[in-house]
């Protein structure tokens, strides 16, 4: 079941160079061990939880760098367990699980703040590569070169993951940063839909391009809120980030 799985990612730490840490919440107890072998078989710290209600306080007393998260849980649903554990802990990064097959209700977490989902029945190794892709752009300290990008009064630190506008500091979750570093890396270029779904996400939904524009909106109230806008549409081709005049 878990053959090929077995490399642990050395570069894959927390600050203080312990292995990551994560939370897995479904209700069906022998899918959550499952889960949560696989990824101790990584080398990773993981903690379980079989309801919403047991899953914040867990979270709060764990410090999970990721959370594996089912969207139906017995008590409150999953939305509204990540909207609680992002009441204490704002970037924590959340992939959610889900056995609803529309494309529509797959995205349904994302859209409301999620990083990424899987659809039950999935394969252990998806999950651990979609893990690993958000402990990558969260706050694991990796082999790259730190660097700290800046346009205009925009200011982005990818060793220590803080972001500031004008002197101000700005709270974004996983996806937001690596959507704004994206568009950092490539200021006063036009990036297609297609290209965001692609480096941000890895992969695209079926055509489901709405969930770029909503992380956009997301980043322009946190990003322009009270500025002058540095995010642009330019209609019929992409976003644009470049500095104010």
């Amino acid at each position: 079941m878990l053959s090929g799985m077995g490399r642990i990612d050395a570069d894959l730490r927390r600050p203080d160079g312990e292995p990551p840490r994560l939370l897995v919440v479904d209700d069906e107890s022998t899918l959550s061990e499952l889960l949560a072998m696989a990824l101790r078989y990584e080398g990773w710290t993981v903690s379980t939880a079989g309801d919403g209600t047991s899953a914040v306080r867990v979270a709060r007393e764990f410090r999970p760098d990721a959370v594996v998260l089912d969207m139906m849980l017995p008590d409150i649903d999953g939305l509204e367990v990540m909207r609680r554990m992002r009441a204490h802990d704002p970037a924590i990064p959340v992939l959610f699980l889900t056995a609803r097959d529309a494309v529509e209700d797959r995205v349904n977490g994302l859209t409301a703040g999620g990083d990424d989902y899987v659809t039950k029945p999935f394969s252990l190794e998806e999950v651990v590569a979609r893990l690993r892709a958000l402990l990558r752009r969260s706050t694991m300290v990796t082999a790259k070169e730190s660097a700290v990008l800046t346009v205009g009064d925009l200011t982005l630190d990818e060793d220590s993951r803080e972001v500031y506008r004008g002197g101000e500091p700005v709270i974004l979750t996983a996806t937001e940063f690596e959507l704004l570093r994206y568009l950092m890396r490539n200021p006063r270029r036009v990036l297609s839909k297609a290209q965001i779904l692609d480096r941000v996400w890895n992969y695209d939904f079926g055509g489901q391009a709405n969930v770029v524009e909503l992380y956009i909106s997301y980043l322009r109230k946190k990003v322009d809120a009270g500025r002058p806008p540095m995010i642009h549409t330019m209609r019929g081709a992409g976003y644009v980030l470049k500095p104010t005049e």
